[in-house]
């Protein structure tokens, strides 16, 4: 047995369907494999956060705090994860503090166990106070670096982040390296340099877009990496996270040799198989083969589809190399921004703007003279004096952390909902979402809301409308799912997340 396992988190039921189908896994596709997830030993399983949250109540009618519920008791043992974009939390603008404390404490007491929070420009003032919260009750707080390659970005200044981030009260720290970018002998040497001078575990998140993830795992290892990011193979790959099964057959009879068994994972395989071929054809991106278009311009794999997208709307997708080779000038001149949510959105509709109306920064949105303001935080270089001209003007630069020009929004927000929210938890997915909560509520008030033990059913062909309605039986290999109630509540004991991983580093 290996003295010094490498540890796995699997991204199958976050991640990994959001990079390849668009986030539209529902909960009813999950539930009848989470025996078998359970008995795999994973570090930890990412099943909440990013666009989930979002995309569960808009497009798959469900609730996402009963998604997290009903999976904590299916999963009473295996560490639940999360992706939080800290002060953004799961939205797309900053939060006031009250929402982010209301939030993280009702993520803890609905289960949640382990945090990686991050900021898209990397300013730790964002991440701040998200991390306290965590800590306050009482879950796991990974601080996560958001890679990328600039001439402002090196190792020295990642390491340096690593060290702040320790300082700040990280249990742990997360390499997130979102668009691809950390090429093999990079990630060698930023866990090595992160390694020697932070006291933590340290976990590295990669995609396979670029084509060299399972190489960068590998280095990553050899440096002493704590855990790697993977997905289950039938829905890894592409977009996502290479796939577990060749990571855990890669370390086998090494001293990093995982302990998980491949049997096992090849079971969940061809369950997930089941579930992508007939819950969600539709949804198929394409994106499957390695793609060195994200090197060459420094952006995400799925920024590359939205782009396509926005360009299709326009009857523009003949503009579409234009726009590829507009992107980096755009970044330069915005002080070189990580591109993850919500930046690679800003940065790519100037980038489309720039190109279609033939003279750059002719129109800015709100969105990028909000950014240039430093609504949105500290750019990680100068922005260029032209563009700030042009979309500031005269207005004063905030210099302080945004959040703290907000106001207090959790009594207010369940003052304008009034009694459509049955529950703290609907006050707080109305302030991130207004309009779909809102929907999703009023839905769920007049008795419209497919149990969520129901999969969705997304077949290939467009349904005549776009309500989700309760799937007809179909011939799978997918196992039937047990009745459970359809309002699930907590019944299952709280723990210390931290105690239990004492005993595992």
């Amino acid at each position: 047995m290996s003295t010094n396992p490498l540890k796995i988190t699997d991204t199958i039921l976050r991640d990994a369907h959001q990079s390849l189908l668009a986030t539209r896994m529902s909960t009813g596709s999950m539930l009848p494999i989470t025996e078998k997830l359970e008995a795999v030993g994973y570090y930890s399983l990412e099943m909440w956060g990013g666009a989930t949250f979002d995309s569960a109540m808009r497009f798959l009618k469900e609730d996402p705090w009963e998604r997290l519920r009903i999976l904590r008791q299916k999963m009473p043992t295996t560490n639940l994860q999360m992706l939080l974009r800290g002060q953004n939390l799961l939205g797309y603008r900053h939060y006031p503090d009250d929402i982010v404390d209301k939030f993280v404490e009702l993520s803890v007491k609905n289960g949640m166990d382990i945090f990686r929070v991050f900021d898209a420009l990397n300013d730790t003032r964002n991440m701040a106070w998200a991390m306290q919260c965590v800590k306050k009750y009482g879950g796991h707080t990974q601080g996560a670096i958001s890679y990328t390659i600039s001439p402002v970005h090196n190792i020295e200044s990642f390491v340096a982040m690593a060290k702040e981030l320790a300082e700040m009260g990280a249990d742990s720290i997360c390499i997130k390296d979102m668009a691809a970018l950390c090429t093999p002998y990079a990630a060698y040497e930023l866990v090595k340099g992160i390694k020697e001078e932070v006291n933590l575990p340290v976990q590295f998140h990669t995609h396979n877009t670029s084509g060299f993830a399972m190489a960068a795992i590998i280095k990553t290892a050899e440096a002493g990496v704590d855990v790697v990011d993977t997905a289950i193979s039938s829905i890894g790959g592409g977009t996502a996270q290479p796939s577990t099964e060749a990571v855990v057959a890669s370390f086998q009879g090494t001293e990093r040799d995982t302990g998980l068994d491949l049997t096992l994972l090849s079971e969940i395989a061809a369950y997930f198989r089941e579930v992508r071929s007939q819950h969600l054809p539709r949804f198929e991106t394409g994106l499957t083969t390695d793609d060195i278009r994200v090197l060459l311009y420094q952006i995400p794999g799925g920024m590359l589809s939205n782009l396509v997208s926005q360009l299709r709307q326009q009857g523009a997708e003949n503009r579409y190399e234009e726009v590829l080779q507009e992107l980096p000038r755009v970044r330069k001149d915005m002080g070189y921004p990580p591109l993850v949510t919500p930046t690679s959105q800003i940065v790519g509709t100037q980038a489309v703007l720039n190109v279609l109306m033939g003279e750059r920064y002719k129109m800015i949105p709100q969105e990028v003279r909000d950014y240039c303001r430093g609504l949105y935080g500290r750019p990680p270089a100068e922005i260029d004096p032209d563009l700030l001209k042009k979309a500031v003007g005269d207005e004063e630069l905030i210099t302080r952390r945004p959040a703290d020009l907000l106001e207090p929004g959790f009594e207010s927000a369940k003052e304008e909902i009034g009694d459509l929210a049955e529950s703290e938890e609907d006050v707080v997915s109305y302030v991130l979402f207004p309009q779909v909560a809102r929907e999703f509520l009023e839905l769920r008030r007049a008795g419209k809301i497919v149990p969520i033990e129901e999969p969705r059913i997304f077949p290939v062909e467009k349904p005549e409308t776009q309500a989700v309605a309760a799937p007809a039986p179909v011939k799978t290999a997918v196992a039937p799912i047990e009745r459970i109630s359809q309002r699930v509540k907590t019944d299952y004991p709280m723990w210390r997340l931290r105690s239990r991983m004492r005993g595992s580093r």
